[in-house]
């Protein structure tokens, strides 16, 4: 198979010359291959070497701006592709309108690739192989920097995820402590920049070296760090998405967390559940209809009752445990007279033994189209709604939150998409002993949920910090602080997970500077470009 990929490779080096669009479409499309779910990451460096050959041949502004974003479109539209899933899921609009969104979605996100571009033709239009390399891999790190947060953000996927090994093995990852994740995009691009060296160096043996070292660091494993004194219990109950929102399928979940919840061993110990695992009101004060409307929905079980729902949770965990999971809570205001819904919170809540919400967190980073509809006045007529249940949009939260759970430790708090945000997972001013990562995976797919746990193990990695992930359908998993999954649930399973929760790092570099290192990073690699040859040229006249 992999000579076969490379052969597909040569034939491209020749099409590159008479389509370089063309070419650089379908070397978007294999680079994509290098992430999870197929991770051919060793198909997707040769890929991107030969794309950045082509766009360094741009004969003029537009010729490079053109090709990054054809490369950056095609690239990016097969890695997000698990988006067009979550339409299968709803009914209120039609299913092909998801393979419509996702590249429309990435004519805007193409944008990105196609400045870096451009800025390294206007930096390094006449500069050798290797310093085109240097600056493009500089003004990358810097564009997808800008990808995360311009118009509320959205960095999936980083290109750095090439280099992230699978499960035990972190690869040239391991470097995040020390650069960050877009930084560690700017590196993929260097590695690739290496690989067009062996063709075109007299130093190909020293390129062969680093290459070589740099497949041996993708295949080398981790060795685990040591464990707290937590123990957890985290559950996966396989809630498939659409019985999420049937009433009917309440009880029967119910039932089954609480099976995978229930342990014979004594002792403290915190239970994790996912998003979505539980429909009920568990706030006091809300008007009386939205009680009413819960226990028509399952009369026999007192499900409007909020202070029954936590008692019978409580008793599930047992007395001595605290229960992190997701819930839905109501902003309630005047309208039109009477008390009412306005907005809704997809909160975290710690429920301990005696039935007492001790914490509260509020999702900050909410998903465009799936949480809330943006210029909603515009798009409502046309007929567009959100893909989730319900007519009120979601309001954010304040940002990273830290629950002090006393000899639980300190967990930090980010739900489902949250942790793909580099930089912005942990509260800064109460650092966390690990992080709770609740999800509902169950819209994404084949393709979403192997991606959703790369990057929360490149969040690990980063922080030096612990990841727990409990999800309705999979993949769950206990993340150390090295980026090595230690436990696992499979997509599709039903089953709970036990342990001691992994010790967390020391505070790494960046837990201190934050995505400012990953900008310096892109700096150095602009200097690098910029007066290296000058260097270079320097030490060989003086020589």
């Amino acid at each position: 198979m992999k000579a076969q990929a490379l052969a597909i490779l040569q034939r491209l080096t020749g099409l590159s010359d008479r389509r370089p669009a063309l070419t650089l479409a379908i070397l978007g499309l294999v680079v994509a291959l290098g992430y999870p779910p197929l991770h051919l990451w060793w198909v997707a460096l040769p890929a991107l070497a030969l794309a950045i050959s082509i766009l360094r041949k741009a004969t003029n502004w537009r010729a490079a701006i053109w090709r990054g974003w054809v490369f950056g479109w095609a690239h990016l539209a097969l890695a997000n592709n698990w988006i067009a899933t979550a339409f299968t899921h709803q009914a209120k609009m039609p299913e092909f309108l998801g393979w419509l969104a996702v590249p429309l979605l990435c004519v805007y996100l193409a944008v990105y690739p196609a400045l870096a571009s451009l800025s390294a033709h206007w930096l390094a239009r006449k500069a050798k192989p290797l310093a085109y390399t240097a600056m493009f891999a500089g003004v990358w790190i810097v564009f997808e920097w800008m990808r995360s947060w311009v118009f509320t953000g959205y960095p999936w996927p980083p290109l750095g995820l090439l280099l992230l090994g699978a499960w035990d093995r972190p690869g040239l990852a391991v470097v995040l402590p020390w650069m960050g994740t877009y930084a560690l995009s700017g590196l993929a691009i260097l590695c690739a920049g290496a690989i067009t060296m062996i063709f075109g160096s007299r130093l190909r043996a020293v390129w062969i070296t680093l290459v070589a070292a740099m497949v041996v660091t993708m295949l080398w494993p981790t060795q685990s760090g040591g464990d707290s004194k937590v123990r957890f219990t985290l559950v996966q109950p396989y809630i498939p998405q659409k019985e999420i929102n049937d009433p009917s399928k309440f009880e029967i979940h119910f039932q089954r967390l609480s099976a995978l919840t229930r342990s014979e061993r004594e002792g403290s110990r915190i239970v994790l559940w996912p998003e979505s695992a539980i429909p009920d009101f568990l706030e006091d004060g809300y008007p009386q209809q939205y009680y009413n409307a819960m226990t028509a929905l399952n009369p026999e079980t007192g499900r409007g009752d909020p202070e029954y729902a936590k008692a019978r949770i409580a008793r599930v965990i047992g007395s001595d445990a605290t229960l992190l999971m997701g819930v839905v809570n109501l902003d309630i205001d005047q309208v039109d007279g009477r008390r009412a819904a306005v907005s809704a919170r997809n909160s975290v809540v710690a429920l301990d033994g005696s039935a007492q919400i001790t914490e509260h967190y509020a999702k900050a980073h909410l998903v465009p189209y799936g949480e809330y509809l943006p210029m909603r006045p515009l798009l409502e007529p046309l007929g567009l709604t959100r893909l989730v249940a319900g007519t009120i949009d979601y309001k954010p939260g304040p940002g990273p939150a830290t629950f002090d759970l006393d000899e639980l430790g300190k967990a930090g708090i980010q739900i489902c998409y949250e942790i793909v945000f580099s930089g912005r997972v942990v509260d800064r001013n109460n650092p966390p002993d690990y992080i709770f990562n609740p999800s509902n995976d169950g819209w994404f797919g084949w393709w979403g949920p192997p991606q959703h746990l790369a990057q929360a193990r490149m969040r690990a990695l980063e922080e030096g910090l612990p990841v727990l992930r409990s999800t309705t359908t999979g993949i769950s998993a206990v993340i150390d602080a090295n980026g090595s999954v230690r436990q696992t649930i499979a997509m599709g399973e039903a089953a709970a997970l036990e342990g001691l929760i992994p010790k967390a790092h020391p505070p790494t570099l960046f837990a201190r500077l934050g995505n400012a290192l990953a900008l310096g990073w892109a700096a150095f690699a602009l200097f690098l470009g910029l007066i290296g040859p000058r260097l270079l040229a320097l030490m060989k006249r003086r020589s």
